[in-house]
């Protein structure tokens, strides 16, 4: 399917209107999961808005998985890869899911992953989405962030979630939590390879979902997109020094100086180069085959 065809068809035809300048991009997203007569559930949680498809699946299961994407934006941003492209492509997920009667699994488009100033991890809304899904016994859910997703073909699996972990006292409980990231990874990998991937890489990223999941004591992996250009220097640097990598992202957040040195995709995040013109959508498919690959797993 080229450019033109994709946004004329549900749920992408609603991608110029959500990235639009005040755009209520909630009532947008919304109105493109009416347009693909997918169910809905809006969470109030913690003064975030998150909107939840699902559980789907056989027999009223509680779901094994969940995937997430944050449709909210930075107000400088047009918020195109940031993180657009990632919320429609689990829309799109999510409708392929509820027709192919696949396991149990829950969409969530979570609100507030964006954070201003010197707000910490415990202000994102996956902080208190975490805290509230291991009130209602949930915490063994599997959680997949889906970030950036829109620019780039090769597909990226964080290990930033190391370098927050090896901040945690050495208890039975972070022990625990390091050892269900691993399995995260390992379960990422596995569906990349049943998706048929060819490029696929392990480098640290900027923080996403993940963070505020973390912190509230929940396992969640990363998933993300570059371009080959850009992945294959960056994943040079890691393996020189990873700890260096993941430092260097950390700075580049709030030191423009030290953004050079990261891939181009990324500096654009959060400012007016997060355009759609920057947008890679013949690769989109590969997100949305290892998305299905990792609900298929989870049987």
């Amino acid at each position: 399917m080229n450019r033109d065809d994709l946004f004329t068809a549900a749920p992408y035809r609603r991608f110029k209107e959500f990235t639009g300048p005040g755009a209520d991009r909630r009532a947008v997203l919304c109105s493109a999961l009416e347009d693909l007569f997918l169910p809905y559930t809006i969470l109030d949680i913690a003064g975030k808005r998150h909107i939840a498809v699902g559980p789907g699946g056989r027999d009223g299961k509680a779901p094994g998985i969940m995937l997430t994407a944050h449709y909210d934006r930075s107000p400088r941003s047009s918020g195109a890869n940031d993180n657009g492209a990632a919320v429609f492509l689990l829309a799109e997920t999510a409708a392929l899911a509820r027709r192919g009667g696949m396991p149990p699994v829950l969409f969530v488009f979570t609100d507030g992953e964006e954070l201003s100033g010197d707000e910490g991890l415990q202000n994102q809304g996956a902080y208190g989405l975490g805290m509230y899904l291991r009130e209602k016994g949930l915490d063994g859910t599997r959680i997949f962030c889906f970030d950036a997703c829109g620019t780039g073909d090769t597909l990226i699996i964080s290990t930033t979630a190391d370098q927050l972990l090896k901040g945690r006292e050495k208890n039975a409980g972070a022990e625990a939590l390091r050892r269900k990231v691993q399995e995260l990874r390992r379960t990422a990998l596995e569906a990349a390879r049943t998706a048929r991937l060819e490029k696929v890489l392990l480098i640290p990223t900027p923080f996403s979902d993940d963070g505020g999941f973390l912190r509230a004591g929940l396992a969640a992996q990363t998933i993300t997109v570059l371009p080959r250009k850009e992945a294959a220097p960056f994943a040079a640097l890691v393996r020189r020094e990873e700890a260096a990598a993941a430092a260097l992202l950390s700075r580049a957040a709030a030191r423009p100086e030290d953004r050079g040195s990261i891939p181009e995709t990324w500096r654009c995040l959060n400012g007016p180069s997060d355009s759609p013109l920057r947008l890679t959508p013949e690769y989109w498919k590969q997100v949305t085959a290892f998305a299905e690959a990792l609900i298929s797993g989870s049987w």
